[in-house]
C-alpha cells in the first residue's frame, strides 16, 4: 500500500502518489479512443493500491471528468469518506466546450462550486483550486469569497495552480494556501529558484502535474503531427519539429538510468520527485490500470545521492527545448 503524506502545515494527508484524471475525458487523445469501463476500472485498482487523492477540474470535458470520477466512486459512503478529491473552478467555456477565458470573480466562483459539487454527487470539495490567476480580480477577493465556501462547509482546503510569488504570498495572507499545484518535473524545472523555497517559508505543499514530462519521460510519444486534431500534443511546441528531436535525447538519460535498476522510465521521473521532499505529491495521469500501476510502484524506488546528481546534471534547467505551452496558453501562467 501507499504511504502517506502531508500537504501543507494544515492537516491535510493523501498518499504519497495521486491520480491526475483529466486524461479520462479531456486533452489526450480522441473522444472515439476514450473507454469509460476501464476508466473507472482505474479508479478502482487505484483505490486497491492505496491511492486516496483524485485531481479532477471542471474544466475537463468540460465537466464530463467529474461526473465520471462521481460514478467511480458512488455506491460506497465509506469510499467518498478515504478519498481526497480536488477540483479546480476559473475558466469560462465557449459554446463548443473550448476554455474562453478565465473568471474569478466572487459570484462566478459561488456558482461554480455548487456545479461541481452536484457533478461530484458530494457535499463538501476536500482541496478547491483557482485554476489560473484571473488579473482582473484581486487575489484577496478570491480568495475571501473561498474561504467564505469553507467557513460553508463546501470546501475543506484551499490551493492555487499555476501562481506566481507575489499572488501565492498575498493568497496566504487571507486564507492559509494549503497547496500550490504547477507543472514540475525533471522536464520542467521552473519552480526550483523561487517557488519551491516560498512554499516551504509558508508551509504550502507542492502538487506537481505532468510529472513525467508530458510523456517525454517515458519515452513514448510521437511527433505533434502524429498526434489527431484536438489532443493536447499536436499543439505542444516541445513536440513540434527540432524541439521533438533534441528533447527525445534529453530523456535519453532517464532510460538509460532505468534499465540500470530494472526500472521504467516513468517510475525513475516519478522516484526524483517524491525524493525532492516530503512535501510533494505528484499526480500522474492515467486511464488505463497498467499504467496505474506502474506508476503507484514508483514509491518503492529508492534513488541514491549518486543518482539523484545524475539526473539532476543530465536533465539542468534549460536543457529540455522550447516553451512548456504555446503563447496563448503561457499568457494564463502567473510568472
Amino acid at each position: 500500500m501507499l504511504p502517506t503524506r502531508t500537504l501543507g502545515t494544515r492537516g491535510l494527508t493523501v498518499s504519497a502518489i495521486g491520480l491526475g484524471c483529466m486524461s479520462m475525458s479531456h486533452a489526450y487523445g480522441t473522444p472515439a479512443e476514450r473507454d469509460e469501463r476501464e476508466s473507472i476500472a482505474t479508479i478502482h485498482r487505484a483505490l486497491e493500491l492505496g491511492v486516496t487523492f483524485f485531481d479532477t477540474a471542471e474544466a475537463y470535458g468540460p465537466y464530463a471528468n467529474e461526473e465520471l470520477l462521481a460514478r467511480a466512486l458512488a455506491g460506497d459512503s465509506a469510499r467518498r469518506d478515504r478519498v481526497i478529491i480536488a477540483t479546480k473552478f476559473g475558466f469560462t467555456f465557449d459554446a463548443r466546450g473550448a476554455i474562453a477565458g478565465v473568471d474569478s470573480r466572487p459570484e462566478h466562483i459561488r456558482e461554480a462550486v455548487d456545479g461541481s459539487l452536484r457533478r461530484l454527487a458530494t457535499d463538501h470539495i476536500d482541496l478547491l483550486y483557482q485554476h489560473r490567476v484571473d488579473p482582473a480580480v484581486p487575489i484577496e477577493e478570491v480568495v475571501g469569497t473561498m474561504a467564505d465556501l469553507v467557513r460553508a462547509g463546501k470546501v475543506r482546503f484551499l490551493g492555487l495552480s499555476e501562481a506566481g510569488e507575489r499572488t501565492i504570498r498575498r493568497a496566504h495572507a487571507v486564507h492559509p494556501i494549503a497547496v500550490l499545484q504547477s507543472e514540475y518535473s525533471l522536464w520542467e524545472r521552473n519552480l526550483e529558484p523561487r517557488i519551491i523555497p516560498l512554499l516551504r517559508e509558508l508551509g504550502i505543499g507542492l502538487v506537481p502535474f505532468a510529472p513525467l514530462g508530458r510523456g517525454f519521460l517515458t519515452g513514448a510519444v510521437k511527433r505533434a503531427e502524429e498526434y489527431p486534431e484536438g489532443d493536447f500534443r499536436r499543439g505542444d511546441p516541445r513536440y513540434q519539429g527540432g524541439n521533438f528531436d533534441a528533447n527525445m535525447r534529453a530523456a535519453t538519460a532517464v532510460g538509460e538510468l532505468a534499465a540500470r535498476m530494472q526500472a521504467t522510465p516513468a517510475q525513475i521521473a516519478l522516484a526524483w520527485l517524491l525524493h525532492k521532499g516530503t512535501d510533494i505529491v505528484p499526480i500522474p495521469g492515467t486511464k488505463r490500470r497498467r499504467y496505474l500501476e506502474e506508476n503507484v510502484a514508483a514509491a518503492a524506488v529508492s534513488l541514491g545521492a549518486a543518482e539523484m546528481a545524475a539526473l539532476d546534471a543530465a536533465l539542468a534547467p534549460g536543457t529540455v527545448a522550447g516553451p512548456r505551452y504555446n503563447e496563448r496558453q503561457m499568457t494564463m501562467v502567473d510568472r
